[in-house]
């Protein structure tokens, strides 16, 4: 059996988990477009002709570098450099 701890089990994921019941217990876009005016350009990410608008989600600053953390501590992207060379 592996000694890796499921994902819900990571203290990563505890934050990010913590993070959305303390800091969003009561989301509305509506107030985040008002807390900050540029949130419609900043959380837009272009990648050729593909545009993922993550302003229109429940995100912070704060929220994406959780999951960044997360990420990085599962080794995320080495799994996904495996996967684009055809590795399983």
């Amino acid at each position: 059996m592996s000694d890796t701890p499921k994902l819900n089990q990571r203290p990563e994921w505890t934050a990010l988990a913590d993070h959305a019941k303390g800091t969003l217990p009561h989301p509305d876009l509506r107030e985040l477009f008002a807390q900050d005016p540029g949130r419609a350009e900043r959380y837009v990410v272009r990648v050729g002709d593909l545009r993922i608008d993550y302003s229109k989600h429940l995100v912070t600053d704060e929220t994406l570098a959780l999951l960044q953390e997360l990420a990085a501590a599962t080794g995320v992207s080495g799994l996904r450099d495996a996967m684009f060379r055809g590795e399983r």
